[in-house]
């Protein structure tokens, strides 16, 4: 019980502190570009949710994939620049080092990192149990990936 409750309480500080990852019609899911990995710092099941804490990374010029997640994140972009969009093709916001995101469930979007430093990304998944991190979505028709 005591190692579930510090779980908890990392994954709920981490929250805190970050006061959320993340061409053309392309019919298929879009991977991970080169490069672009995540490690679990910690993880808890408290019922029927998954609260885990994960670092991300994306080397300059690369990009997490159309993707969307079945349950919220939250995120804090520890170095670097996060260039996150939406299905529509729009920048739905530039994250500098030190600002936050959320993403709801469900949200087809892609991180990119246009800026020449790696971009690291402290990351809280509030899944339901069991949930894969992300779920690959096809490109809805971006000319850029």
């Amino acid at each position: 019980m005591p190692r579930r409750r510090t779980a908890l309480r990392l994954a709920t500080s981490a929250l805190l502190t970050a006061a959320t990852v993340l061409a053309g019609g392309a019919a298929e899911a879009t991977p991970p570009g080169p490069g672009v990995t995540g490690r679990v710092i910690a993880q808890t099941t408290v019922g029927n949710t998954d609260y885990i804490l994960r670092e991300v990374t994306v080397p300059p010029g690369q990009a997490t994939g159309w993707h969307f997640h079945d349950g919220p994140l939250y995120g804090y972009v520890k170095e670097g620049t996060l260039s996150h969009f939406d299905s529509t093709c729009a920048s739905d916001g530039v994250y500098r080092q030190g600002t936050t995101i959320q993403e709801p469930a469900e949200y087809v979007h892609i991180g990119r990192n246009l800026g020449d430093t790696t971009l690291v990304l402290e990351v809280l998944y509030v899944l339901p149990h069991g949930a894969p991190f992300s779920r690959d979505a096809a490109n809805p028709g971006c000319p850029f990936e």
